[in-house]
């Protein structure tokens, strides 16, 4: 049997982490993939394996991401390690950019997105909050758009309310797809 890998996608400060959190205490058998990242590991936010630049182009040389990419000054990759649960049957919960959904549809033809939005005032009180980026670089991020791939099984999951209506949103979109 084979397992299903959701890919969640959105602006950054829009919830993705806390979001994909709630859902994997929330369902048994749902896992969070564990992204590796060259961000400096005290930098907080998600859980994720911190490296340095050399240790991950090394890791995308041996073949040991499933998916890799560049965004906003860091490198980000997907350990094929971690997606072993989805040979047992099991969900996989992983925070992608939007720019490696096409490459992560050839490669998980069975690939759900579940792309979190907010509204931009939202996302910018957000962004200001974790206090990351200046405020120059808050205004560019929200300026920014970025279209999803034609063809890809999409659900929009709208988090600029209270917590909970995001959570049960997420919830009931994972749960209305059968492993």
């Amino acid at each position: 049997m084979s397992g299903q890998l959701f890919a969640v996608v959105g602006p950054s400060g829009v919830g993705k982490d806390t979001l994909m959190a709630q859902a994997c205490a929330r369902l048994p058998g749902l896992v969070c993939v564990r992204r590796v990242i060259t961000r400096d590991a005290a930098a907080g936010g998600e859980a994720f394996d911190s490296v340095s630049e050399r240790v991950f182009a090394d890791m995308a040389a041996r073949g040991d991401f499933a998916l890799h990419w560049r965004a906003h000054g860091l490198r980000y990759g997907i350990p094929v390690a971690g997606l072993g649960p989805l040979a047992r049957g099991e969900r996989l919960l992983c925070n992608l950019s939007r720019g490696v959904l096409r490459e992560a549809a050839a490669t998980f033809p069975a690939l759900m997105v579940l792309h979190v939005t907010a509204r931009a005032d939202v996302l910018g009180a957000r962004l200001a909050a974790r206090g990351r980026e200046s405020t120059d670089e808050i205004a560019h991020r929200l300026a920014r758009t970025a279209a999803l791939p034609d063809g890809l099984n999409v659900v929009y999951i709208d988090n600029s309310g209270p917590l909970e209506d995001g959570v049960a949103a997420m919830v009931r979109a994972l749960q209305s797809v059968s492993a």
